[in-house]
């Protein structure tokens, strides 16, 4: 499956910073970390990527918008076009060791997302998708939710607010109203594969509360594209990507499962 020439930058900007990452990797040990706050670190490697991705981006779409997690946004000569990147999603993960992070890049048109790229680099997978034309994996492929419709069959993903984070009681709610009822909840630190994985049927659903736009654009349209749905945790919110409490899932079981997280928005 052939995508968009704006897809092709988009993969080989992800590949690039992929690769420059996975040499970092390789001696986690030697990074100069930095704190940001609580739970929350950047790493030189972080930063090198953005500006190998936005290097990238830039030179083949000057007039386009920016919006990066470790960089100010920039507004574009072209108002309706914006690129979203994280850089290194899972950054935690990756100052650790643990083999489980990405790199997330979405092209938003007019508030929203068309074309999205999530790369693991270190598994040397590559989710796709563009509006209309379906989510692929190394665009060989095609990608598509669960059908599984049972819940006591069913596996979740989430992010664990950590310390004082004010979501902490809502998620701990949460897992105990859904851990009893599927078969098991994983928090695994990266929610662009989160939602990579809920794509390709790997997981059932995710929900998550107080993610920034760079951790879920790209995955979004992963997941529509592939068969499923995404909505606000609040079903009256305005923007998802503003609000940053989202529930995405398989069509199957949606209703059940955003039902039990929806008990503590």
């Amino acid at each position: 499956m052939q995508g968009s020439a704006n897809l092709n930058v988009m993969i080989k900007a992800a590949r690039r910073a992929g690769r420059s990452l996975v040499k970092d990797f390789g001696e986690v040990e030697n990074l100069q970390v930095s704190a940001k706050g609580p739970g929350d670190f950047v790493s030189r490697a972080d930063r090198a990527a953005e500006e190998l991705i936005r290097e990238a981006l830039m030179e083949a779409r000057p007039s386009y918008g920016w919006l990066g997690e470790e960089s100010a946004e920039v507004p574009g000569k072209d108002p309706t076009r914006r690129w979203i990147v994280d850089p290194l999603d899972g950054t935690t993960n990756f100052l650790h060791g643990m083999p489980h992070w990405a790199v997330s890049i979405a092209l938003e048109h007019k508030g929203e997302v068309t074309s999205a790229v999530i790369y693991d680099p270190v598994k040397d997978e590559l989710f796709w998708a563009e509006k209309g034309s379906g989510a692929w994996l190394d665009g060989r492929q095609r990608l598509r939710v669960s059908g599984r419709i049972s819940m006591i069959e069913t596996v979740y993903a989430t992010g664990l607010p950590f310390g004082g984070n004010k979501y902490l009681p809502a998620a701990l709610s949460d897992l105990g109203r859904l851990l009893p009822v599927c078969a098991g909840v994983r928090r695994w630190g990266a929610a662009a594969l989160d939602l990579a994985y809920v794509a390709a049927g790997r997981y059932d659903g995710y929900w998550e509360r107080g993610v920034k736009p760079w951790d879920i654009a790209a995955g979004i349209l992963l997941v529509r594209e592939a068969g499923g749905i995404v909505e606000p945790i609040r079903p009256e919110t305005q923007s998802l990507m503003e609000d940053g409490h989202i529930v995405a899932g398989s069509a199957a079981v949606f209703e059940k499962f955003s039902k039990i997280v929806r008990k503590s928005a």
